[in-house]
């Protein structure tokens, strides 16, 4: 949660975590990029907010760490859900039905690809590759895998999950 949406106590913790990290690397050339993953683990993605703040911490151009964020996928700009899923759109996921079994979850969920549920529960997203051809259409919630899916097993996954 970004801190305008944390409580105030959280917001401060992170808030102090945040300067700490600052802090640790400023002087470090080429920091940029073990900030930001060290403030993702601490907020689970990255406020605009934040950035500012490691933009005028570190002394970077807020456009350059944009541009970092954006051009790695393990940098998420939406918060993310507890239930973290990844729908493979490779080759072979996405020729073998990848594209319905993502629509379903839009579906359920009721929220978009790169979206979180209301709750915090689920965050959707499509990825290029898991790895797992083999047992394509694959998708991925944290790290648990699950392969060769048709869209009417998405009810039984996410009732699996819901419990949790």
């Amino acid at each position: 949660m970004s801190e305008t949406t944390c409580c105030c106590a959280c917001a401060d913790q992170n808030s102090l975590k945040l300067t700490e990290i600052i802090a640790k690397y400023k002087d470090t050339r080429g920091a940029l990029i073990p900030v930001l993953h060290e403030t993702q683990e601490v907020y689970g993605y990255l406020p605009e907010d934040v950035l500012k703040k490691i933009s005028e911490g570190l002394n970077v151009p807020l456009a350059e760490i944009y541009g970092v964020v954006t051009f790695y996928t393990q940098f998420s700009l939406n918060p993310k859900g507890r239930f973290k899923i990844n729908v493979c759109m490779g080759t072979a996921c996405y020729v073998k039905g990848s594209g319905d079994i993502l629509d379903r979850f839009k579906e359920k969920l009721g929220i978009e690809v790169g979206q979180c549920t209301e709750d915090g529960k689920f965050s959707l997203d499509a990825c290029r590759c898991i790895g797992a051809c083999g047992l394509a259409p694959v998708i991925m919630i944290n790290d648990d895998v699950h392969g060769r899916l048709v869209p009417d097993d998405v009810d039984g996954i996410l009732d699996k999950y819901k419990d949790l």
